[in-house]
């Protein structure tokens, strides 16, 4: 993508995500993710007219002298966006991929992060951190977080073979049969790591923030860093879907192609066993996720790449709210 074409692009996505910000969902934000009220600063001596409920036992009989504890009031959060760029991402069947809706969803959430005055982050990642962007306040950079992920939309010059002629096909299809195909002397897999990116979050946030780790989630093995990742953070997990990874239309003979490794296997789209196991393998692979995620107390929300960014967002805080308020 063009310099010219990215900031065009920018300027869309501020007017349509910026009218929606405005309106509806920087309450909503506001209402479900709060300033963690009063933190700790420092222990100093004890002067008359200090409240004596604040005084530190500990020190002050470590040291003879009473001493208190001081807190000063935080109301800002850090919101860090983890994006998913890999090829996967690059599959839509609908008006928009899976990568342009994951940029509308970062755009609305760094929008209502500024317009509440909290810092927000970035961090691209595939197989590896890509890009970071360390959290900042301001209008102008929550502009450059939505430029930095329109602009990693195109992967290394290799955007265009993505988008041959079977592009539109999806890639959890093409990773379900790609796995079955045997194995050939093809290049190495780069295969998308959520567990690398959460590992470099726990390198470069050394406090608390909350996490919207953005992916379709075609990945393993990550569930323990996410959990670990969880109970310093607050994680919420934005799992972006295709409606035709789970039905597909009978098309007759069409291969398949891996949109990481680029293996292809041909299949019968009019077979009914075959249309079947799509839709059981899609069903199941959400639910495994949904249930690991609710195990350990951590939010999922689902988003149709070819729908409203802004319903199942909103809806999502509503119901946070509705469980603080319990």
């Amino acid at each position: 993508m063009l310099p010219a074409e990215i900031a065009q692009a920018v300027k869309r996505i501020q007017f349509i995500t910026g009218r929606h910000v405005s309106d509806v969902m920087a309450g909503a934000y506001l209402s479900v993710f709060k300033g963690r009220g009063m933190e700790f600063d420092e222990v100093r001596p004890y002067v008359p007219g200090d409240d004596v409920r604040a005084i530190d036992w500990n020190v002050t009989a470590r040291t003879g002298e009473p001493h208190i504890k001081r807190f000063v009031e935080e109301r800002e959060l850090t919101v860090m966006l983890l994006v998913d760029v890999s090829a996967s991402q690059d599959f839509g069947s609908g008006r928009r991929s899976k990568l342009e809706a994951s940029v509308e969803l970062s755009a609305l959430l760094a929008m209502s992060a500024v317009e509440n005055g909290d810092k927000v982050g970035l961090l691209l990642f595939h197989g590896g951190a890509d890009l970071y962007i360390p959290p900042r306040k301001g209008g102008k950079h929550a502009l450059r977080v939505v430029r930095e992920v329109l602009a990693r939309g195109e992967h290394d010059g290799a955007g265009a073979s993505r988008r041959s002629l079977w592009a539109s096909l999806p890639s959890f299809v093409r990773k379900l049969f790609a796995r079955l195909q045997a194995q050939t002397a093809a290049e190495p897999r780069r295969s998308t790591s959520i567990a690398k990116a959460l590992e470099f979050c726990r390198q470069v946030l050394p406090r608390r923030a909350v996490l919207f780790l953005i992916s379709d989630f075609l990945d393993d093995g990550y569930l323990d860093v996410l959990r670990h990742a969880n109970r310093k953070h607050d994680v919420v997990a934005a799992l972006i879907t295709d409606p035709r990874e789970a039905d597909m239309p009978p098309a007759g003979l069409v291969t398949l192609e891996d949109a990481e490794s680029g293996r292809t296997r041909l299949v019968d789209t009019r077979s009914a066993m075959f249309r079947e196991e799509l839709a059981r393998a899609a069903g199941e692979r959400r639910d495994r996720l949904r249930d690991s995620l609710r195990a350990t107390g951590m939010d999922l929300v689902t988003f149709d790449a070819s729908g409203s960014m802004v319903d199942p967002l909103l809806q999502f805080f509503r119901e946070r709210e509705r469980r603080q308020h319990r």
